[in-house]
């Protein structure tokens, strides 16, 4: 046979030489699969929580809320007369404070002054004509008589309509005298309440007319916050309502803390004084109004001042809830469960939330008094694992930790070690 024909029947045996070959490698595999070495599940506690105490306590509920601050009163100043600016008060300026009755403005006077003269001259000519025309009628009164005539006089006879018309001109002069000394008061422009200016918009030696928007001003006996109430939150609050013939009593109306988010240290005290008569229509929502008195007072004074337009949150005092059991949030997962601890294992317990804010929840049903809540952070945690209790109530816990056995079951002790010379000596 030759050399050709041997390799071409080789070549046809080695395909199925190979799969004859991972055949056979397959039963060995399958029929010795391998196989772990698996002890008994430990018993031993895998991980330390701190647990707390559930008790039934009362507590006061807090209702947070914001808005911005907004003065009670707020107006623009406007001139009721025209005029060229001369004076300006030194408190007329954006950011200052004035009191009721301060000038602000003083306006050239001089033309308004003129106009006094002028009604005062009108007015002594209206009088002289009074006079005369007073001394006009008793003459007809005594020719009347003088004639013979027993019967009452005729008012024409008598002069009456034009008495009449002479005391209408001196009524309508006093009138015009009034006010234009009334016009040369208002040439200076006074403060109309305790307040402080937000913005100017004129200068000294500026012609103003009645139309000229001066400044703008709010008063600063009192601040208001509009603040939002989530409808879960209402049960929880007293609102103070105003009847229509009875106003809110002094302990219906809540007491309010304003922080601001810009320090995180300044606080502001006051309370709710009232509850708008709506809903907004855009977020179905209760809006109540709160009030700080004298905010710019030694007794409100911060580091940072409130400002008009400011953004504050606030905490409204509520009600006070009895016998009720809270839980931190940190200790509430998903919003729906707990785990506690029950004779040295972790127990998932479902929960039912009555109330919530950012710190704790009231809860509802789920969870009984004297239970162990835990406290820590947990991440994938199945309910049955053993735990130790690290701290109970606040107080640190010893935790004991079993030793490992030894090959025979015994305890491992530690690795001996040489004795020393102290130790040879008292062993002697």
């Amino acid at each position: 046979m030759s050399i050709q024909t041997l390799m071409s029947k080789n070549k046809k045996l080695v395909p199925v030489v190979i799969i004859v070959v991972f055949i056979l490698l397959a039963k060995v595999i399958t029929s010795n699969p391998p196989t772990a070495k698996r002890g008994k599940p430990s018993a031993a506690p895998q991980i330390s929580v701190d647990v707390k105490t559930l008790k039934k306590e009362s507590y006061p509920v807090v209702i947070e809320s914001y808005g911005t601050i907004r003065p009670r009163t707020q107006s623009i100043l406007l001139p009721q007369v025209s005029g060229q600016i001369i004076s300006i008060g030194k408190n007329f300026q954006a950011g200052e404070f004035f009191e009721k009755g301060d000038v602000l403005i003083e306006l050239d006077d001089r033309d308004l002054l003129s106009e006094v003269k002028i009604s005062q001259a009108n007015l002594y000519s209206a009088k002289q004509a009074l006079s005369e025309e007073e001394a006009r009628v008793e003459q007809a009164k005594q020719d009347w008589l003088r004639l013979g005539n027993s019967d009452t006089a005729p008012d024409l006879v008598l002069r009456k309509p034009q008495l009449l018309a002479a005391q209408a001109k001196v009524l309508s002069a006093q009138a015009s005298l009034e006010k234009a000394e009334l016009a040369v008061e208002r040439s200076k422009i006074v403060a109309p309440y305790t307040g402080r200016v937000l913005s100017k918009n004129v200068d000294l030696g500026q012609v103003i007319s009645p139309s000229t928007q001066l400044a703008e001003i709010y008063a600063v006996d009192y601040v208001e916050i509009r603040l939002p109430l989530k409808n879960k939150d209402l049960r929880y609050m007293v609102l103070p309502e105003n009847q229509r013939f009875k106003k809110a009593t002094p302990d219906e109306q809540p007491a309010v803390t304003i922080y601001s988010d810009l320090t995180q240290r300044d606080t502001w005290f006051g309370k709710v004084v009232r509850t708008e008569g709506a809903f907004d229509q855009n977020s179905q929502q209760l809006f109540v109004v709160a009030q700080i008195d004298d905010p710019y007072g030694d007794n409100n004074m911060q580091s940072l001042p409130l400002k008009i337009g400011q953004y504050v949150s606030a905490k409204i005092k509520g009600r006070v809830l009895d016998d009720v059991i809270t839980v931190a949030n940190k200790a509430i997962y998903q919003g729906s469960y707990v785990y506690i601890v029950n004779d040295g294992v972790l127990e998932r317990k479902e929960i039912e939330i009555e109330w919530q804010n950012e710190d704790v929840a009231i809860i509802k049903s789920g969870l009984n008094v004297n239970e162990l809540l835990v406290m820590t952070p947990l991440g994938q945690v199945t309910s049955g694992t053993p735990v130790a209790i690290s701290s109970f109530d606040g107080q640190k816990q010893t935790v004991k930790k079993k030793a490992k056995p030894g090959r025979n079951g015994q305890e491992k002790k530690h690795p001996s070690r040489k004795p020393n010379d102290k130790e040879k000596g008292a062993k002697s």
